[in-house]
């Protein structure tokens, strides 16, 4: 009797577990692996630089994870559709452009200027942090350049306007 009341016990923690992860479908769209590549390349850079001589540079990684970490929890709980006044691709492009361009040179001092295994481990997960935010910067640049091109307007908006002229074109 008592294993029973002991599993029950147990539901709530799961559930709360669950929630905070991602969901499958946001952790297997394009921007989700991205997010999660992007997550765990800067903590392992942390760990990484961490255990090295060239400890002045783990602040670098350090916060490219918590800000990649915070944008993984907010779009998959959806918070950039339920706050709308934030301007989400332009402050996900920013975090990327400027990741991006810090880790290109934390990582060349790290590999370059110092000799022990580990720094020379961080500039090379570095270094592949670096491709991965560039590559993430490119798609919201190419998605943000499609979207001024096409008007500023999402893909529901022009088909509506369609309909409405169709409308009135048959009265």
């Amino acid at each position: 009797m008592g294993d029973i009341e002991a599993s029950d016990s147990n539901r709530p923690r799961q559930t709360v577990l669950l929630s905070v992860l991602p969901s499958k479908e946001f952790a297997t769209s394009r921007k989700g692996m991205l997010l999660i590549a992007e997550v765990v390349l800067s903590f392992v850079s942390f760990i990484c630089f961490a255990a090295s001589t060239a400890a002045a540079f783990v602040t670098v990684p350090l916060l490219e994870f918590l800000g990649a970490l915070f944008l993984l929890f907010a779009y998959s709980m959806k918070f950039n559709e339920r706050f709308k006044g934030f301007l989400w691709p332009l402050m996900d492009f920013l975090r990327c452009v400027t990741a991006s361009i810090i880790y290109f040179i934390v990582s060349i001092m790290a590999v370059s200027r110092y000799v022990d295994g580990s720094s020379k481990a961080a500039g090379i997960f570095g270094f592949i942090a670096t491709i991965a935010f560039a590559l993430d910067f490119y798609l919201i640049f190419n998605e943000l350049a499609t979207f001024l091109k096409d008007g500023g307007q999402t893909e529901a908006e022009p088909s509506r306007q369609r309909d409405d002229f169709s409308d009135s074109d048959s009265d």
